[in-house]
């Protein structure tokens, strides 16, 4: 049976991070793809946690879509935020993001093995750039490579912006040895040639610029994590507005426009919605505070 509900205004695509940005650029991805009337809303700070102030004050309007990542469970784990995926409506995952660790192209890391024997034998003299918040994704790949190369993988200096942009940027100016970031995130610096990449944490090499770009794993460091983004509402949505958004979202990904921008942002499709959804993300959770407690990045279950 069709969902009775359609929206009946423009609707609201909210990313907590500024123009350029990773969520941002999921947003307008979204917004060129989705067959209803919108606009992309961009509220950045404090980590791309502020987006969420938006989400809360619109409780039951099925008006506003949030894009989401698991950020929202490590920054719940870590004691960052109150809120995690169930103070909201998930509605779907859309597609997974790999990390990319770049540096200069003047920095003495010239391969994945350099950077292996600085956090071995000095890991407390190695500054990385983030984007949102310690202990997201992006921070456990870190501790999980630092780990294998048998440093203390709370040692190495970590410095946090709103924007991955920011952390690459961070490098750039030589305030950071490395960026730890969303692959799409470096993309510019790689073709200027101001950055190199060093490796990547998907399970193969990705494509484009980093086809020469080893995989942690092909490195023989278990490293595969990644950071996927998706679609939230606000809380209090009804069955007949999720059924709506679950299948609004699934035909989303199967637009004209979709393909080629996953291709060009070195996205993987990963499309759950529905039951499979819910469960991925308590499933995730469990995982993410498994990883954290292990990682010393929380204190206890």
């Amino acid at each position: 049976m069709p969902s009775a509900w359609k929206p009946d205004r423009e609707i609201d695509i909210l990313a907590g991070t500024p123009p350029g940005g990773g969520l941002d650029r999921t947003a307008r991805t979204l917004s060129a793809a989705l067959n209803a009337n919108n606009k992309v809303i961009n509220i950045p700070g404090d980590g791309a946690r502020k987006v969420w102030a938006s989400v809360d004050a619109r409780a039951g309007d099925a008006h506003v879509l949030c894009i989401s990542s698991p950020n929202l469970t490590t920054d719940f784990l870590t004691g960052i935020a109150p809120f995690n995926h169930d103070s909201y409506t998930p509605l779907a995952i859309l597609y997974n993001e790999y990390i990319a660790f770049v540096t200069r192209s003047d920095s003495s890391y010239r391969s994945a093995g350099d950077l292996l024997k600085r956090l071995r034998t000095d890991t407390a003299k190695v500054t990385v750039a983030l984007s949102t918040a310690a202990g997201n994704p992006n921070h456990i790949a870190l501790a999980q490579v630092t780990r294998h190369a048998g440093g203390d993988v709370r040692a190495p200096l970590i410095r946090v912006f709103d924007s991955a942009l920011d952390a690459v940027a961070d490098v750039v100016a030589g305030n950071a040895d490395i960026a730890a970031v969303t692959a799409a995130s470096a993309v510019n610096e790689l073709e200027t040639g101001v950055c190199r990449a060093l490796a990547v944490s998907s399970p193969a090499r990705l494509g484009g610029w980093y086809a020469q770009t080893p995989s942690w794993l092909e490195l023989g460091v278990p490293c595969t994590l990644g950071a996927w983004r998706g679609v939230h509402g606000a809380r209090g949505l009804t069955q007949d507005q999720i059924a709506y958004w679950e299948k609004t979202l699934t035909l989303a990904t199967t637009a004209p426009s979709w393909a080629p921008e996953l291709a060009r942002h070195y996205w993987t499709p990963l499309l759950v919605t529905g039951d499979a959804l819910r469960t991925h993300l308590a499933r995730e959770q469990n995982e993410m505070r498994d990883m954290l407690l292990a990682l010393g990045f929380v204190k206890s279950a």
